[in-house]
Formats: structure tokens, sequence, C-alpha cells
């Protein structure tokens, strides 16, 4: 089977390209063979495996896989890789590609080319979710919005007896709880609290946990644990959420900087249309075939 290796400020995955490769319809042996690909010891390694696929509404369709195998509506920096691959690879050669989602679709400007190749992208992530039971939690809205429905915002809640934050609760199509630090992230922060809070009762289909030191209203730093992979080292809609959550919170301003592990992302809250707009770089760093008994 062939692949291609891509990341978005150090998120990667393994991507296949099921315009010519078979898509796994049966959810055990997708499962198996997402792990497989995923393990960076005895596979090609990776935070997951998106499938990039022909789509009747779009330019192609994304599917993206943590890495224990469980399925994700979106991934903010996957779908820049995606468009990256249509483009660069001639699959649609376009300005503005449309990728269709399980959050659905999502328009993907190309903002900076290199020798034909697209480097430097911008997402329209769309409008935030923040309705409780949408993102989904089964905390109470703690702020109504001039939508009229009210959002999970600077809720406290109990994760241990030395550990008991503030979150905001914001959905991009994944559930994501996002906690203002007032000190500097540790690893503390993210290895221990972050893998109890993603199972903590009140995320019904779990959630990823963003953990923000805020230098201004422009800019912060951000660590993720991501739900099925654990820490990576950027998460795009870990910082859509993010920015989002620095509004609600009165942390940041629309426009920010995230310094990720692995880069910087800049995101923005349009105050008009409520769209979330991320703009990033993609790169593809090799491709290969690799043989898979096991899993298939």
């Amino acid at each position: 089977m062939k692949f291609t290796k891509m990341h978005g400020c150090g998120n990667d995955y393994v991507y296949i390209n099921c315009f010519e490769e078979s898509f796994p319809q049966d959810s055990e042996i997708r499962e198996k063979m997402v792990r497989q690909l995923s393990d960076r010891h005895f596979g090609i390694g990776g935070d997951g495996v998106i499938f990039i696929c022909p789509s009747e509404k779009a330019d192609a369709q994304m599917r993206m896989f943590n890495a224990d195998g469980s399925e994700s509506a979106m991934c903010g920096n996957g779908v820049r890789c995606v468009a990256k691959y249509v483009f660069d690879h001639g699959l649609a050669v376009k300005d503005v590609l449309q990728i269709d989602t399980l959050a659905g679709i999502k328009f993907v400007e190309i903002i900076e080319k290199k020798d034909g190749k697209a480097i430097l992208l911008r997402v329209d992530m769309g409008t935030p979710i923040l309705t409780p039971s949408r993102v989904p939690t089964t905390l109470l809205g703690t702020q109504k919005l001039e939508t009229g429905e009210e959002a999970v915002v600077s809720t406290k809640i109990f994760v241990t007896e030395e550990f008991s934050p503030e979150i905001t609760c914001v959905s991009m199509g994944n559930p994501h709880a996002i906690i203002f630090l007032d000190e500097e992230i540790t690893d503390e922060h993210v290895f221990q609290y972050g893998p109890k809070m993603e199972k903590l009762e009140i995320f019904p289909q779990r959630a990823n946990i963003e953990f923000i030191q805020v230098i201004s209203a422009e800019e912060v730093i951000m660590r993720v644990w991501e739900r099925g992979t654990g820490e990576t080292l950027a998460c795009g809609t870990g910082a859509s959420a993010v920015c989002v959550a620095g509004v609600l919170a009165g942390k940041t301003s629309r426009n920010v900087l995230i310094h990720l592990p692995g880069g910087d992302l800049e995101l923005e809250w349009d105050e008009k249309n409520h769209h979330v707009y991320m703009t990033g770089p993609a790169e593809e760093i090799f491709h290969g075939e690799i043989y898979m008994p096991d899993a298939l």
C-alpha cells in the first residue's frame, strides 16, 4: 500500500490516497490498520491516519483516525495537509479547495506557494459550537451569548485534590476543554491531568484538553492532550477552540498567535460572520510503500 507522510506544525499523520488505494470499509480491519500504521516503532509512525477519498460534493473527502483507531470529525492541521496533497498532486488545481469532512465542507485557501507547491494555507474552520449538549458536555452553560445560547465559560471542575481548574468548552467538530493557567505549562499538567480530564464523565465523547499560558491578548503558548492519541505537537481544531475560548473568557483578542511545540498558528475569530480562520504551514515529509499482512 502506498502512503505519504505529512505534518502541519509537527502534527503528523500517515496519508493514504484513496483515489488510488482502497478505503478499508471493515471497522475492525481499519482500526487494526490505523494502529499499525501509526505505531512509531513497528509502523510508519504518526498521530494517526488520514484517508484522502473522492467526494461527490467537494474536491476530496477527509476521513481522519486517531492513533488508537478511533475516528474524529475534523483535524485542522490534517485538513491543510489534505488540501496541499490535493493541489500538489493535481487532484484539483485551484487556489481555494473544498474538503469534505464529517464536520462539514471546509474551504482551504492557498496563501503561499513555492515551486508550484502549497506551503502556507488558510482554513475556514466554520463557526464554533458552544451549546453544552452539542460540544458535548454535561456541564450547564454559565455565560449567555448574543445568539441567546449559553456556553460553558470559566467553569470550575474537580480533577484531583491538587487540580481543580476553570475550563471553557468549545467544539470545532470535536470537543475541547480549554484551561488558562496562571503559571507555565508543565509536563505534569499535560501527562498527569490531561488523560484524567479526557475521560471525565462530563465529556460523553471524551475531550481534547488544551493548557494555555497567556503572554498577551494577541499571543499565547499552548500544549494539548488529544483524545485517542496523547500529547501532539499541534492541534488545529484545538487552536481554533482556544481562540474562541480566549475571547469568551476575556483572556485574548479575536486575532491571536498561538505558539505550539511544533510551530505557530495564526487564528482569527471573525466578529461579523463568527467563523474561525486558521493560517499555518503544511509539509510533505516522505512517501513510500508498506507491506501490512498483519493488519490486512
